[in-house]
C-alpha cells in the first residue's frame, strides 16, 4: 500500500502534506501512515493523540509516523505513544534523507524513534514543485514558513522556526507548472506571508511577488492569499487588489482580539483602529472584497468590557468570515504564565464570538442573494465564490472548473446557486 497522511490545521500543512507523501514514497516505505500535526492549540493536539490511537486500531499492521508542529514542539508527547511508531520534525518531513532515516530505523528495528532536531537552525525554504494536489480543486504553494514574531500566546515560531522566504523566481515557476496542469485558482500559503521577502536579496515585499505572479503567469485565472498580517500590507499588495480582478476579493485577517490593552498583552503590531483602518482602505480599493478573521476568546485578563470590544469588531470591520479560538495556555509561552481566566468564561466566550459570527456570515449571505457570481467547484454539488463564500451547487459540475451562476437563495451557512 502507499503512504497516506492524515492533516490537520493549516493551508500550509494542506501543502506539505503532498511533499510528504512523494519523498515518504520516493525513501521506498508503504504500507505507512502519517499524521501531520496542528500546535496551534491544546486541543488540536489533543486531537491528534486521538486520530493516531483510532488509526493504530484501524491499522494494526500498518507503520504509524507522527510529524507536523506538534511533533516538533513536544516530540516527547507523541514518543511515548505506544501507537507511533515514529516521529520526525517539521523540518525533516519535506526532505527524502530523512524519510530514508525513517526506513532504515523500521528495517533495523532499534534505532532511535525520533528524528527532531533544532528547527531555529533551518535557515531556508525551497519551493516543492509541486505538480498535483490529490482530491483538491485549487493549489496550494507555500512561498514562506516560520515567523519572527512572539505573540505571547503562540507557539507555532518554535514548530516552524524563524521567517524565510522561497525565492520569487522558483515560486513564479511553482505556480506556471501548477497552472500547466489544469489548476484554475492557487493559494499563496506561509505561516506569515506579509513578512514574504525580507530575507531574501533586496527584500521584496508580498505585493511585487503576488504581481509578478499574475505578470509572468498570465494563464492563471485566480490567486489567492491565505492569513496576512494586516499591519505588514506593503503599498504593491493594496495596488494589487485594486487593480488586478485574477486577485481573488477575499483577505482573512490574523486580528486576535478587538481591545488595545489586550492586543499589547498579546504582543501583537497593531492597534483595534489600525484593523478597522485597513478594512475600511481595502473596501474602499476593492468593494467586493469579504473579510475573515481570527479571533481569540477570554485571553488572560481579558475583561468584559475588553471582550465587548472584540464583539464590537466584527461589525466594525465588516467580518463575514470568523475563525474563533477559546484561548489555549500552551506551555513555554509568555500567556501560559498570565493570570487565567475560568475555563467556564473562556468557552462561554468563544460561543458568544462563534454566535456573532453565524450572524455576520448571514448578513454576507443575505448580501449575495441575487448576485451573479463565478465558483470553483470542489465537488459536483459544492464550491466558492471569489470571496471565498461556499455555495451549494443545484446543477452538478466537474470538480475544478469555474463557472458562473446565479446566487438564488442561502441556508444559513452557504449560498445556493442555480
Amino acid at each position: 500500500m502507499s503512504v497516506e497522511v492524515v492533516t490537520f490545521g493549516c493551508r500550509l500543512n494542506a501543502a506539505e502534506t503532498e511533499v510528504i507523501r512523494r519523498e515518504a514514497e520516493g525513501a521506498g516505505l508503504s504500507d505507512m501512515v502519517v499524521v501531520n500535526t496542528c500546535a496551534v492549540t491544546a486541543e488540536a493536539v489533543r486531537q491528534a493523540r486521538q486520530a493516531i490511537r483510532a488509526l493504530r486500531r484501524a491499522r494494526p499492521e500498518a507503520k504509524i509516523v507522527v510529524t507536523g508542529c506538534a511533533a516538533q514542539t513536544e516530540p516527547q508527547t507523541f514518543t511515548a505513544m505506544d501507537e507511533a511508531d515514529g516521529v520526525l520534525g517539521n523540518a525533516e518531513k519535506l526532505s527524502t534523507a530523512a524519510w530514508a532515516q525513517v526506513r532504515a530505523a523500521f528495517t533495523a528495528g532499534d534505532a532511535p524513534k525520533a528524528h527532531v532536531n533544532d528547527i531555529m537552525a533551518v535557515k531556508e525554504t525551497a519551493a516543492h514543485l509541486i505538480e498535483t494536489f490529490e482530491g483538491r480543486s485549487r493549489a496550494f504553494v507555500q512561498v514562506q514558513n516560520g515567523c519572527d514574531h512572539r505573540c505571547t500566546f503562540c507557539i507555532i515560531p518554535y514548530g516552524r522556526g524563524n521567517s524565510r522566504s522561497v525565492p520569487m523566481d522558483a515560486a513564479v515557476d511553482d505556480v506556471r507548472r501548477l497552472v500547466a496542469n489544469t489548476y484554475h485558482e492557487v493559494v499563496l500559503t506561509g505561516v506569515d506571508i506579509t513578512s514574504y521577502g525580507a530575507d531574501l536579496a533586496g527584500a521584496p515585499k508580498l505585493g511585487t511577488l503576488v504581481k509578478q505572479i499574475l505578470k509572468y503567469v498570465p494563464q492563471l485565472k485566480r490567486l489567492r492569499l491565505s492569513s496576512i498580517d494586516a499591519v505588514e500590507a506593503d503599498r504593491d499588495l493594496l495596488d494589487a487588489f485594486a487593480s488586478e480582478a485574477r486577485l481573488m476579493p477575499h483577505l482573512h485577517l490574523s486580528l486576535q482580539a478587538g481591545d488595545n490593552v489586550i492586543l499589547k498583552r498579546m504582543k501583537r503590531r497593531h492597534s483595534r483602529e489600525d484593523a478597522i483602518a485597513f478594512c475600511r482602505q481595502v473596501r474602499q480599493l476593492r468593494p467586493d472584497v469579504a473579510f475573515g478573521a481570527d479571533l481569540i476568546a477570554g485571553f488572560p485578563t481579558e475583561s468584559d468590557a475588553a471582550f465587548q470590544r472584540s464583539l464590537d469588531l466584527v461589525e466594525e470591520c465588516g467580518l463575514a468570515h470568523l475563525h474563533v479560538f477559546p484561548f489555549s495556555p500552551r506551555p513555554g509561552t509568555p500567556a501560559a504564565w498570565m493570570p487565567q481566566l475560568p475555563r467556564e468564561i473562556v468557552k462561554e466566550r468563544a460561543r458568544c464570538l462563534r454566535e456573532k459570527g453565524a450572524r455576520a456570515l448571514r448578513a454576507h449571505l443575505d448580501g449575495e442573494v441575487g448576485a451573479v457570481r463565478r465558483v470553483l467547484a470542489e465537488s459536483p454539488e459544492s464550491g466558492r465564490t471569489e470571496q471565498f463564500t461556499p455555495v451549494k451547487l443545484m446543477t452538478p459540475l466537474a470538480p475544478g472548473s469555474i463557472v458562473e451562476v446565479k446566487i438564488s437563495a442561502h441556508d444559513g451557512t452557504r449560498l445556493l446557486a442555480v
